[in-house]
């Protein structure tokens, strides 16, 4: 298993160090395709919305379980995360991307200091009470199981918090 760890860890820096082997890399990625999506572009007053923020950053409570990093599908599940937690509540369970600076600023993947401050300015209306962690190395049959359950139970959530927005942030 450490082995494992090391070799995820060298390739981690490698793409870090050297983006044009991610960009390699990427080019030959097989994404997962969708039709049909609907896109509805955002005609709103932002000073009146309610924002929520998602995360595939691996971004949770301290006192929540980590996410599974044992798993080479990755682990589709989702942490939520209280408005009110503050950011030495919060911590990065991933792998597979280099978050030393997140680590030290969380608000590089998770803005949700940068938000408290829009708020309190105007720029938005409000906070919505819960917002979404979620580890972003989600490969093979666990794609299904991300876009069947846990994508919807999280939409289903932003609703019922009445959240107008959804920030994505990726790690």
């Amino acid at each position: 298993m450490e082995s494992k760890g090391l070799k995820e860890r060298i390739i981690t820096r490698l793409f870090s160090r050297f983006p044009f082997i991610a960009e390699r890399w990427a080019e030959s990625y097989q994404a997962v395709e969708s039709s049909g999506i609907p896109w509805t572009p955002f005609t709103g007053d932002l000073a009146k919305c309610k924002v929520a923020l998602v995360t595939t950053a691996g971004v949770h409570m301290k006192d929540q379980p980590p996410f599974d990093m044992d798993d080479e599908e990755g682990d589709f599940t989702f942490r939520e995360i209280s408005a009110r937690a503050g950011v030495e509540d919060l911590m990065i369970t991933h792998k597979y991307y280099d978050h030393t600076g997140a680590d030290k600023d969380i608000n590089i993947v998770f803005p949700l200091e940068r938000l408290r401050e829009m708020a309190k300015r105007g720029e938005i209306g409000e906070l919505a009470p819960r917002h979404y962690g979620f580890m972003g190395h989600i490969v093979g049959n666990k794609i299904d199981s991300l876009i069947h359950e846990t994508a919807p139970e999280v939409a289903g959530k932003l609703r019922a918090d009445g959240a107008d927005i959804a920030l994505l942030t990726p790690g």
